[in-house]
């Protein structure tokens, strides 16, 4: 089985561009979007028939937003966490498969100046109490925009970075506390070394000289580990400033 995620910062943009294509040529069975920035009723549904789309958009038109193609329909999709204070922005979106629950997330952004950092940590809390809560039924995949680079590999400038949203101590730390209950890195259990991200300044030439950030990941419950066959970056898939990240598992 193969899954995939992808933050395309506006599904509206990428089906424009080169996003039937990508879809018809990876064929993921399951595909989790983060940034969708629209409805469903927005978006023409010009996908295969084969995939069935499950939706949990922003309150707030245009903004944040998940959706989830799967071609296997699940037992239940639930949007959000059960947090009334987390649960308005589209940001978590869980299908129930018969072994295994798959969250797809996009974490918030503590923002310029940390503006949003003291929500930030209130969330990571938060979450990873939901995938404990998931995970006390069945193994847990998780995946999307984390919106955080864990260690200094996984940004290209670390050291100037320090201080800034995506790479601060207590971001990092929340991601931590995610490995330390148990949770894997599942790109991390196949490349140990630096030089891959997922996330890249849209300002001056960042991507062409491949001056990223890796922030974007699927986390697994341990016990899935021994079905997890493969982990990957696509760096020349183009169409946004993210590019999809995926699994495979058998």
């Amino acid at each position: 089985m193969k899954l995939i995620s992808w933050n395309v910062n506006g599904l509206r943009a990428v089906l424009r561009k080169n996003f039937l294509s990508y879809l018809a040529d990876e064929a993921p069975d399951i595909l989790c979007l983060q940034e969708t920035k629209c409805s469903p009723d927005q978006v023409e549904p010009v996908w295969p028939a084969t995939y069935q789309t499950y939706w949990n958009s922003a309150v707030k038109k245009g903004y944040s937003g998940t959706a989830i193609f799967t071609k296997t329909k699940p037992i239940a999709v639930t949007q959000g966490i059960g947090i009334g204070d987390h649960d308005n922005e589209g940001r978590v979106l869980t299908a129930e498969h018969g072994d295994f629950y798959l969250v797809n997330a996009y974490v918030p952004n503590s923002q310029r100046e940390l503006a949003r950092l003291p929500y930030r940590q209130r969330w990571d809390v938060d979450f990873l109490a939901y995938l404990k809560t998931l995970e006390q039924k069945k193994p847990v995949i998780w995946c999307g925009d984390l919106n955080v680079a864990h260690t200094e590999i996984d940004l290209a400038n670390p050291k100037a970075n320090m201080k800034n949203h995506g790479f601060t101590p207590e971001e990092r730390a929340g991601f931590g506390a995610a490995i330390d209950a148990g949770f894997v890195d599942t790109f991390r259990e196949f490349e140990k070394g630096g030089g891959h991200y997922t996330w890249w300044s849209p300002m001056g030439t960042a991507r062409a000289r491949n001056i990223g950030w890796r922030i974007d990941y699927f986390m697994v419950s341990a016990a899935f580990r021994p079905s997890l066959r493969r982990a990957f970056i696509q760096p020349h898939v183009m169409d946004s400033d993210h590019c999809p990240v995926g699994i495979e598992i058998g």
